[in-house]
């Protein structure tokens, strides 16, 4: 058994449940609640996860308090800087 995500243009939905009910012996479908509220949950969750590993291993710079600080502060002021133009 094989399990994928479809994308059913709205003109041919009607068309596509009409072929499902037909074979429904064959396919099942349910409705995914993380895809109901993101529709990119799974790559969202996979970039997170990503992100995690690289922070947990030492491949992604991290910052101190006092950097992330001065950091924030800096991006700030350029955006106050360049909130007139």
């Amino acid at each position: 058994m094989h399990t994928m995500s479809v994308q059913i243009q709205d003109n041919y939905l009607q068309k596509f449940m009409n072929y499902v009910n037909n074979h429904s012996e064959s396919i099942t479908i349910t409705k995914d609640k993380n895809l109901e509220h993101d529709p990119y949950f799974y790559e969202r969750k996979k970039e997170l996860e990503q992100v995690i590993e690289e922070s947990e291993n030492g491949t992604m710079e991290m910052l101190s308090q006092e950097q992330y600080d001065n950091e924030m502060e800096i991006f700030f002021k350029d955006l106050k800087a360049n909130e007139n133009l």
